[in-house]
């Protein structure tokens, strides 16, 4: 059983909040140790600022999507996607689909989740040819568990044996989910973005 499901299982909140904390403890206090990757995608992710919903099968997918559209009022909005077969999966969203980024935020799929730096690898099969700083501010990221890799190498070789006859371009991470930080110097050339992940269990 992954530890996605563990946490997100039917147990009361505050069970949830303590195994949680109890993660996040354990990565400030203890000796690095060889965490499972979802459990160290977890911690690295939510260190981020990261959002993620787990959702165990399409229809909590539907209904984890109807949700974050619900809390950040996106209804009836524009919504930048570059991705057709996404267009139509969400099709009964009422939602504008355009290729502006002047939309209300950007919904896409990704290459790998990383599980050392809770990153999200993305190309040009998400992005086209833009650049994350030419994207909205919020993301909505569709992925599914078995995307889980260890390391940015891990993931590039897997988009290279999965793309061998055409390796895309504009490969690049997602890593700061808290705009905000954009203020720190310590940020400076770092693109944030407001991300929400819907992670699907496919294992």
């Amino acid at each position: 059983m992954s530890l996605f499901r563990r946490i997100f299982s039917s147990k009361s909140k505050s069970d949830q909040k303590s195994k949680e904390r109890h993660l996040d403890d354990r990565s400030k206090y203890m000796p690095e140790i060889d965490l499972p990757i979802d459990e160290s995608f977890m911690i690295n992710f939510k260190r981020n600022g990261g959002k993620f919903l787990y959702c165990d099968d399409e229809n909590e997918v539907s209904d984890s999507f109807d949700k974050i559209l619900l809390e950040n009022d996106w209804y009836e909005k524009d919504v930048c996607c570059f991705d057709i077969a996404l267009e139509h999966k969400f099709s009964g969203f009422n939602l504008n689909y355009v290729k502006s980024i002047s939309a209300s935020f950007f919904f896409a799929t990704c290459e790998y989740l990383i599980a050392d730096n809770g990153s999200i690898l993305v190309s040009s099969n998400q992005l086209r040819e833009k650049k994350l700083t030419e994207l909205p501010d919020n993301f909505v990221i569709l992925a599914s568990t078995s995307q889980l890799v260890k390391s940015i190498g891990e993931g590039l070789k897997g988009i290279k044996n999965k793309n061998k006859n055409s390796i895309p371009s504009n490969i690049t991470t997602i890593k700061d989910f808290e705009p905000q930080k954009e203020k720190d110097f310590l940020s400076y050339g770092n693109s944030s973005k407001n991300l929400y992940l819907l992670l699907l269990e496919d294992l």
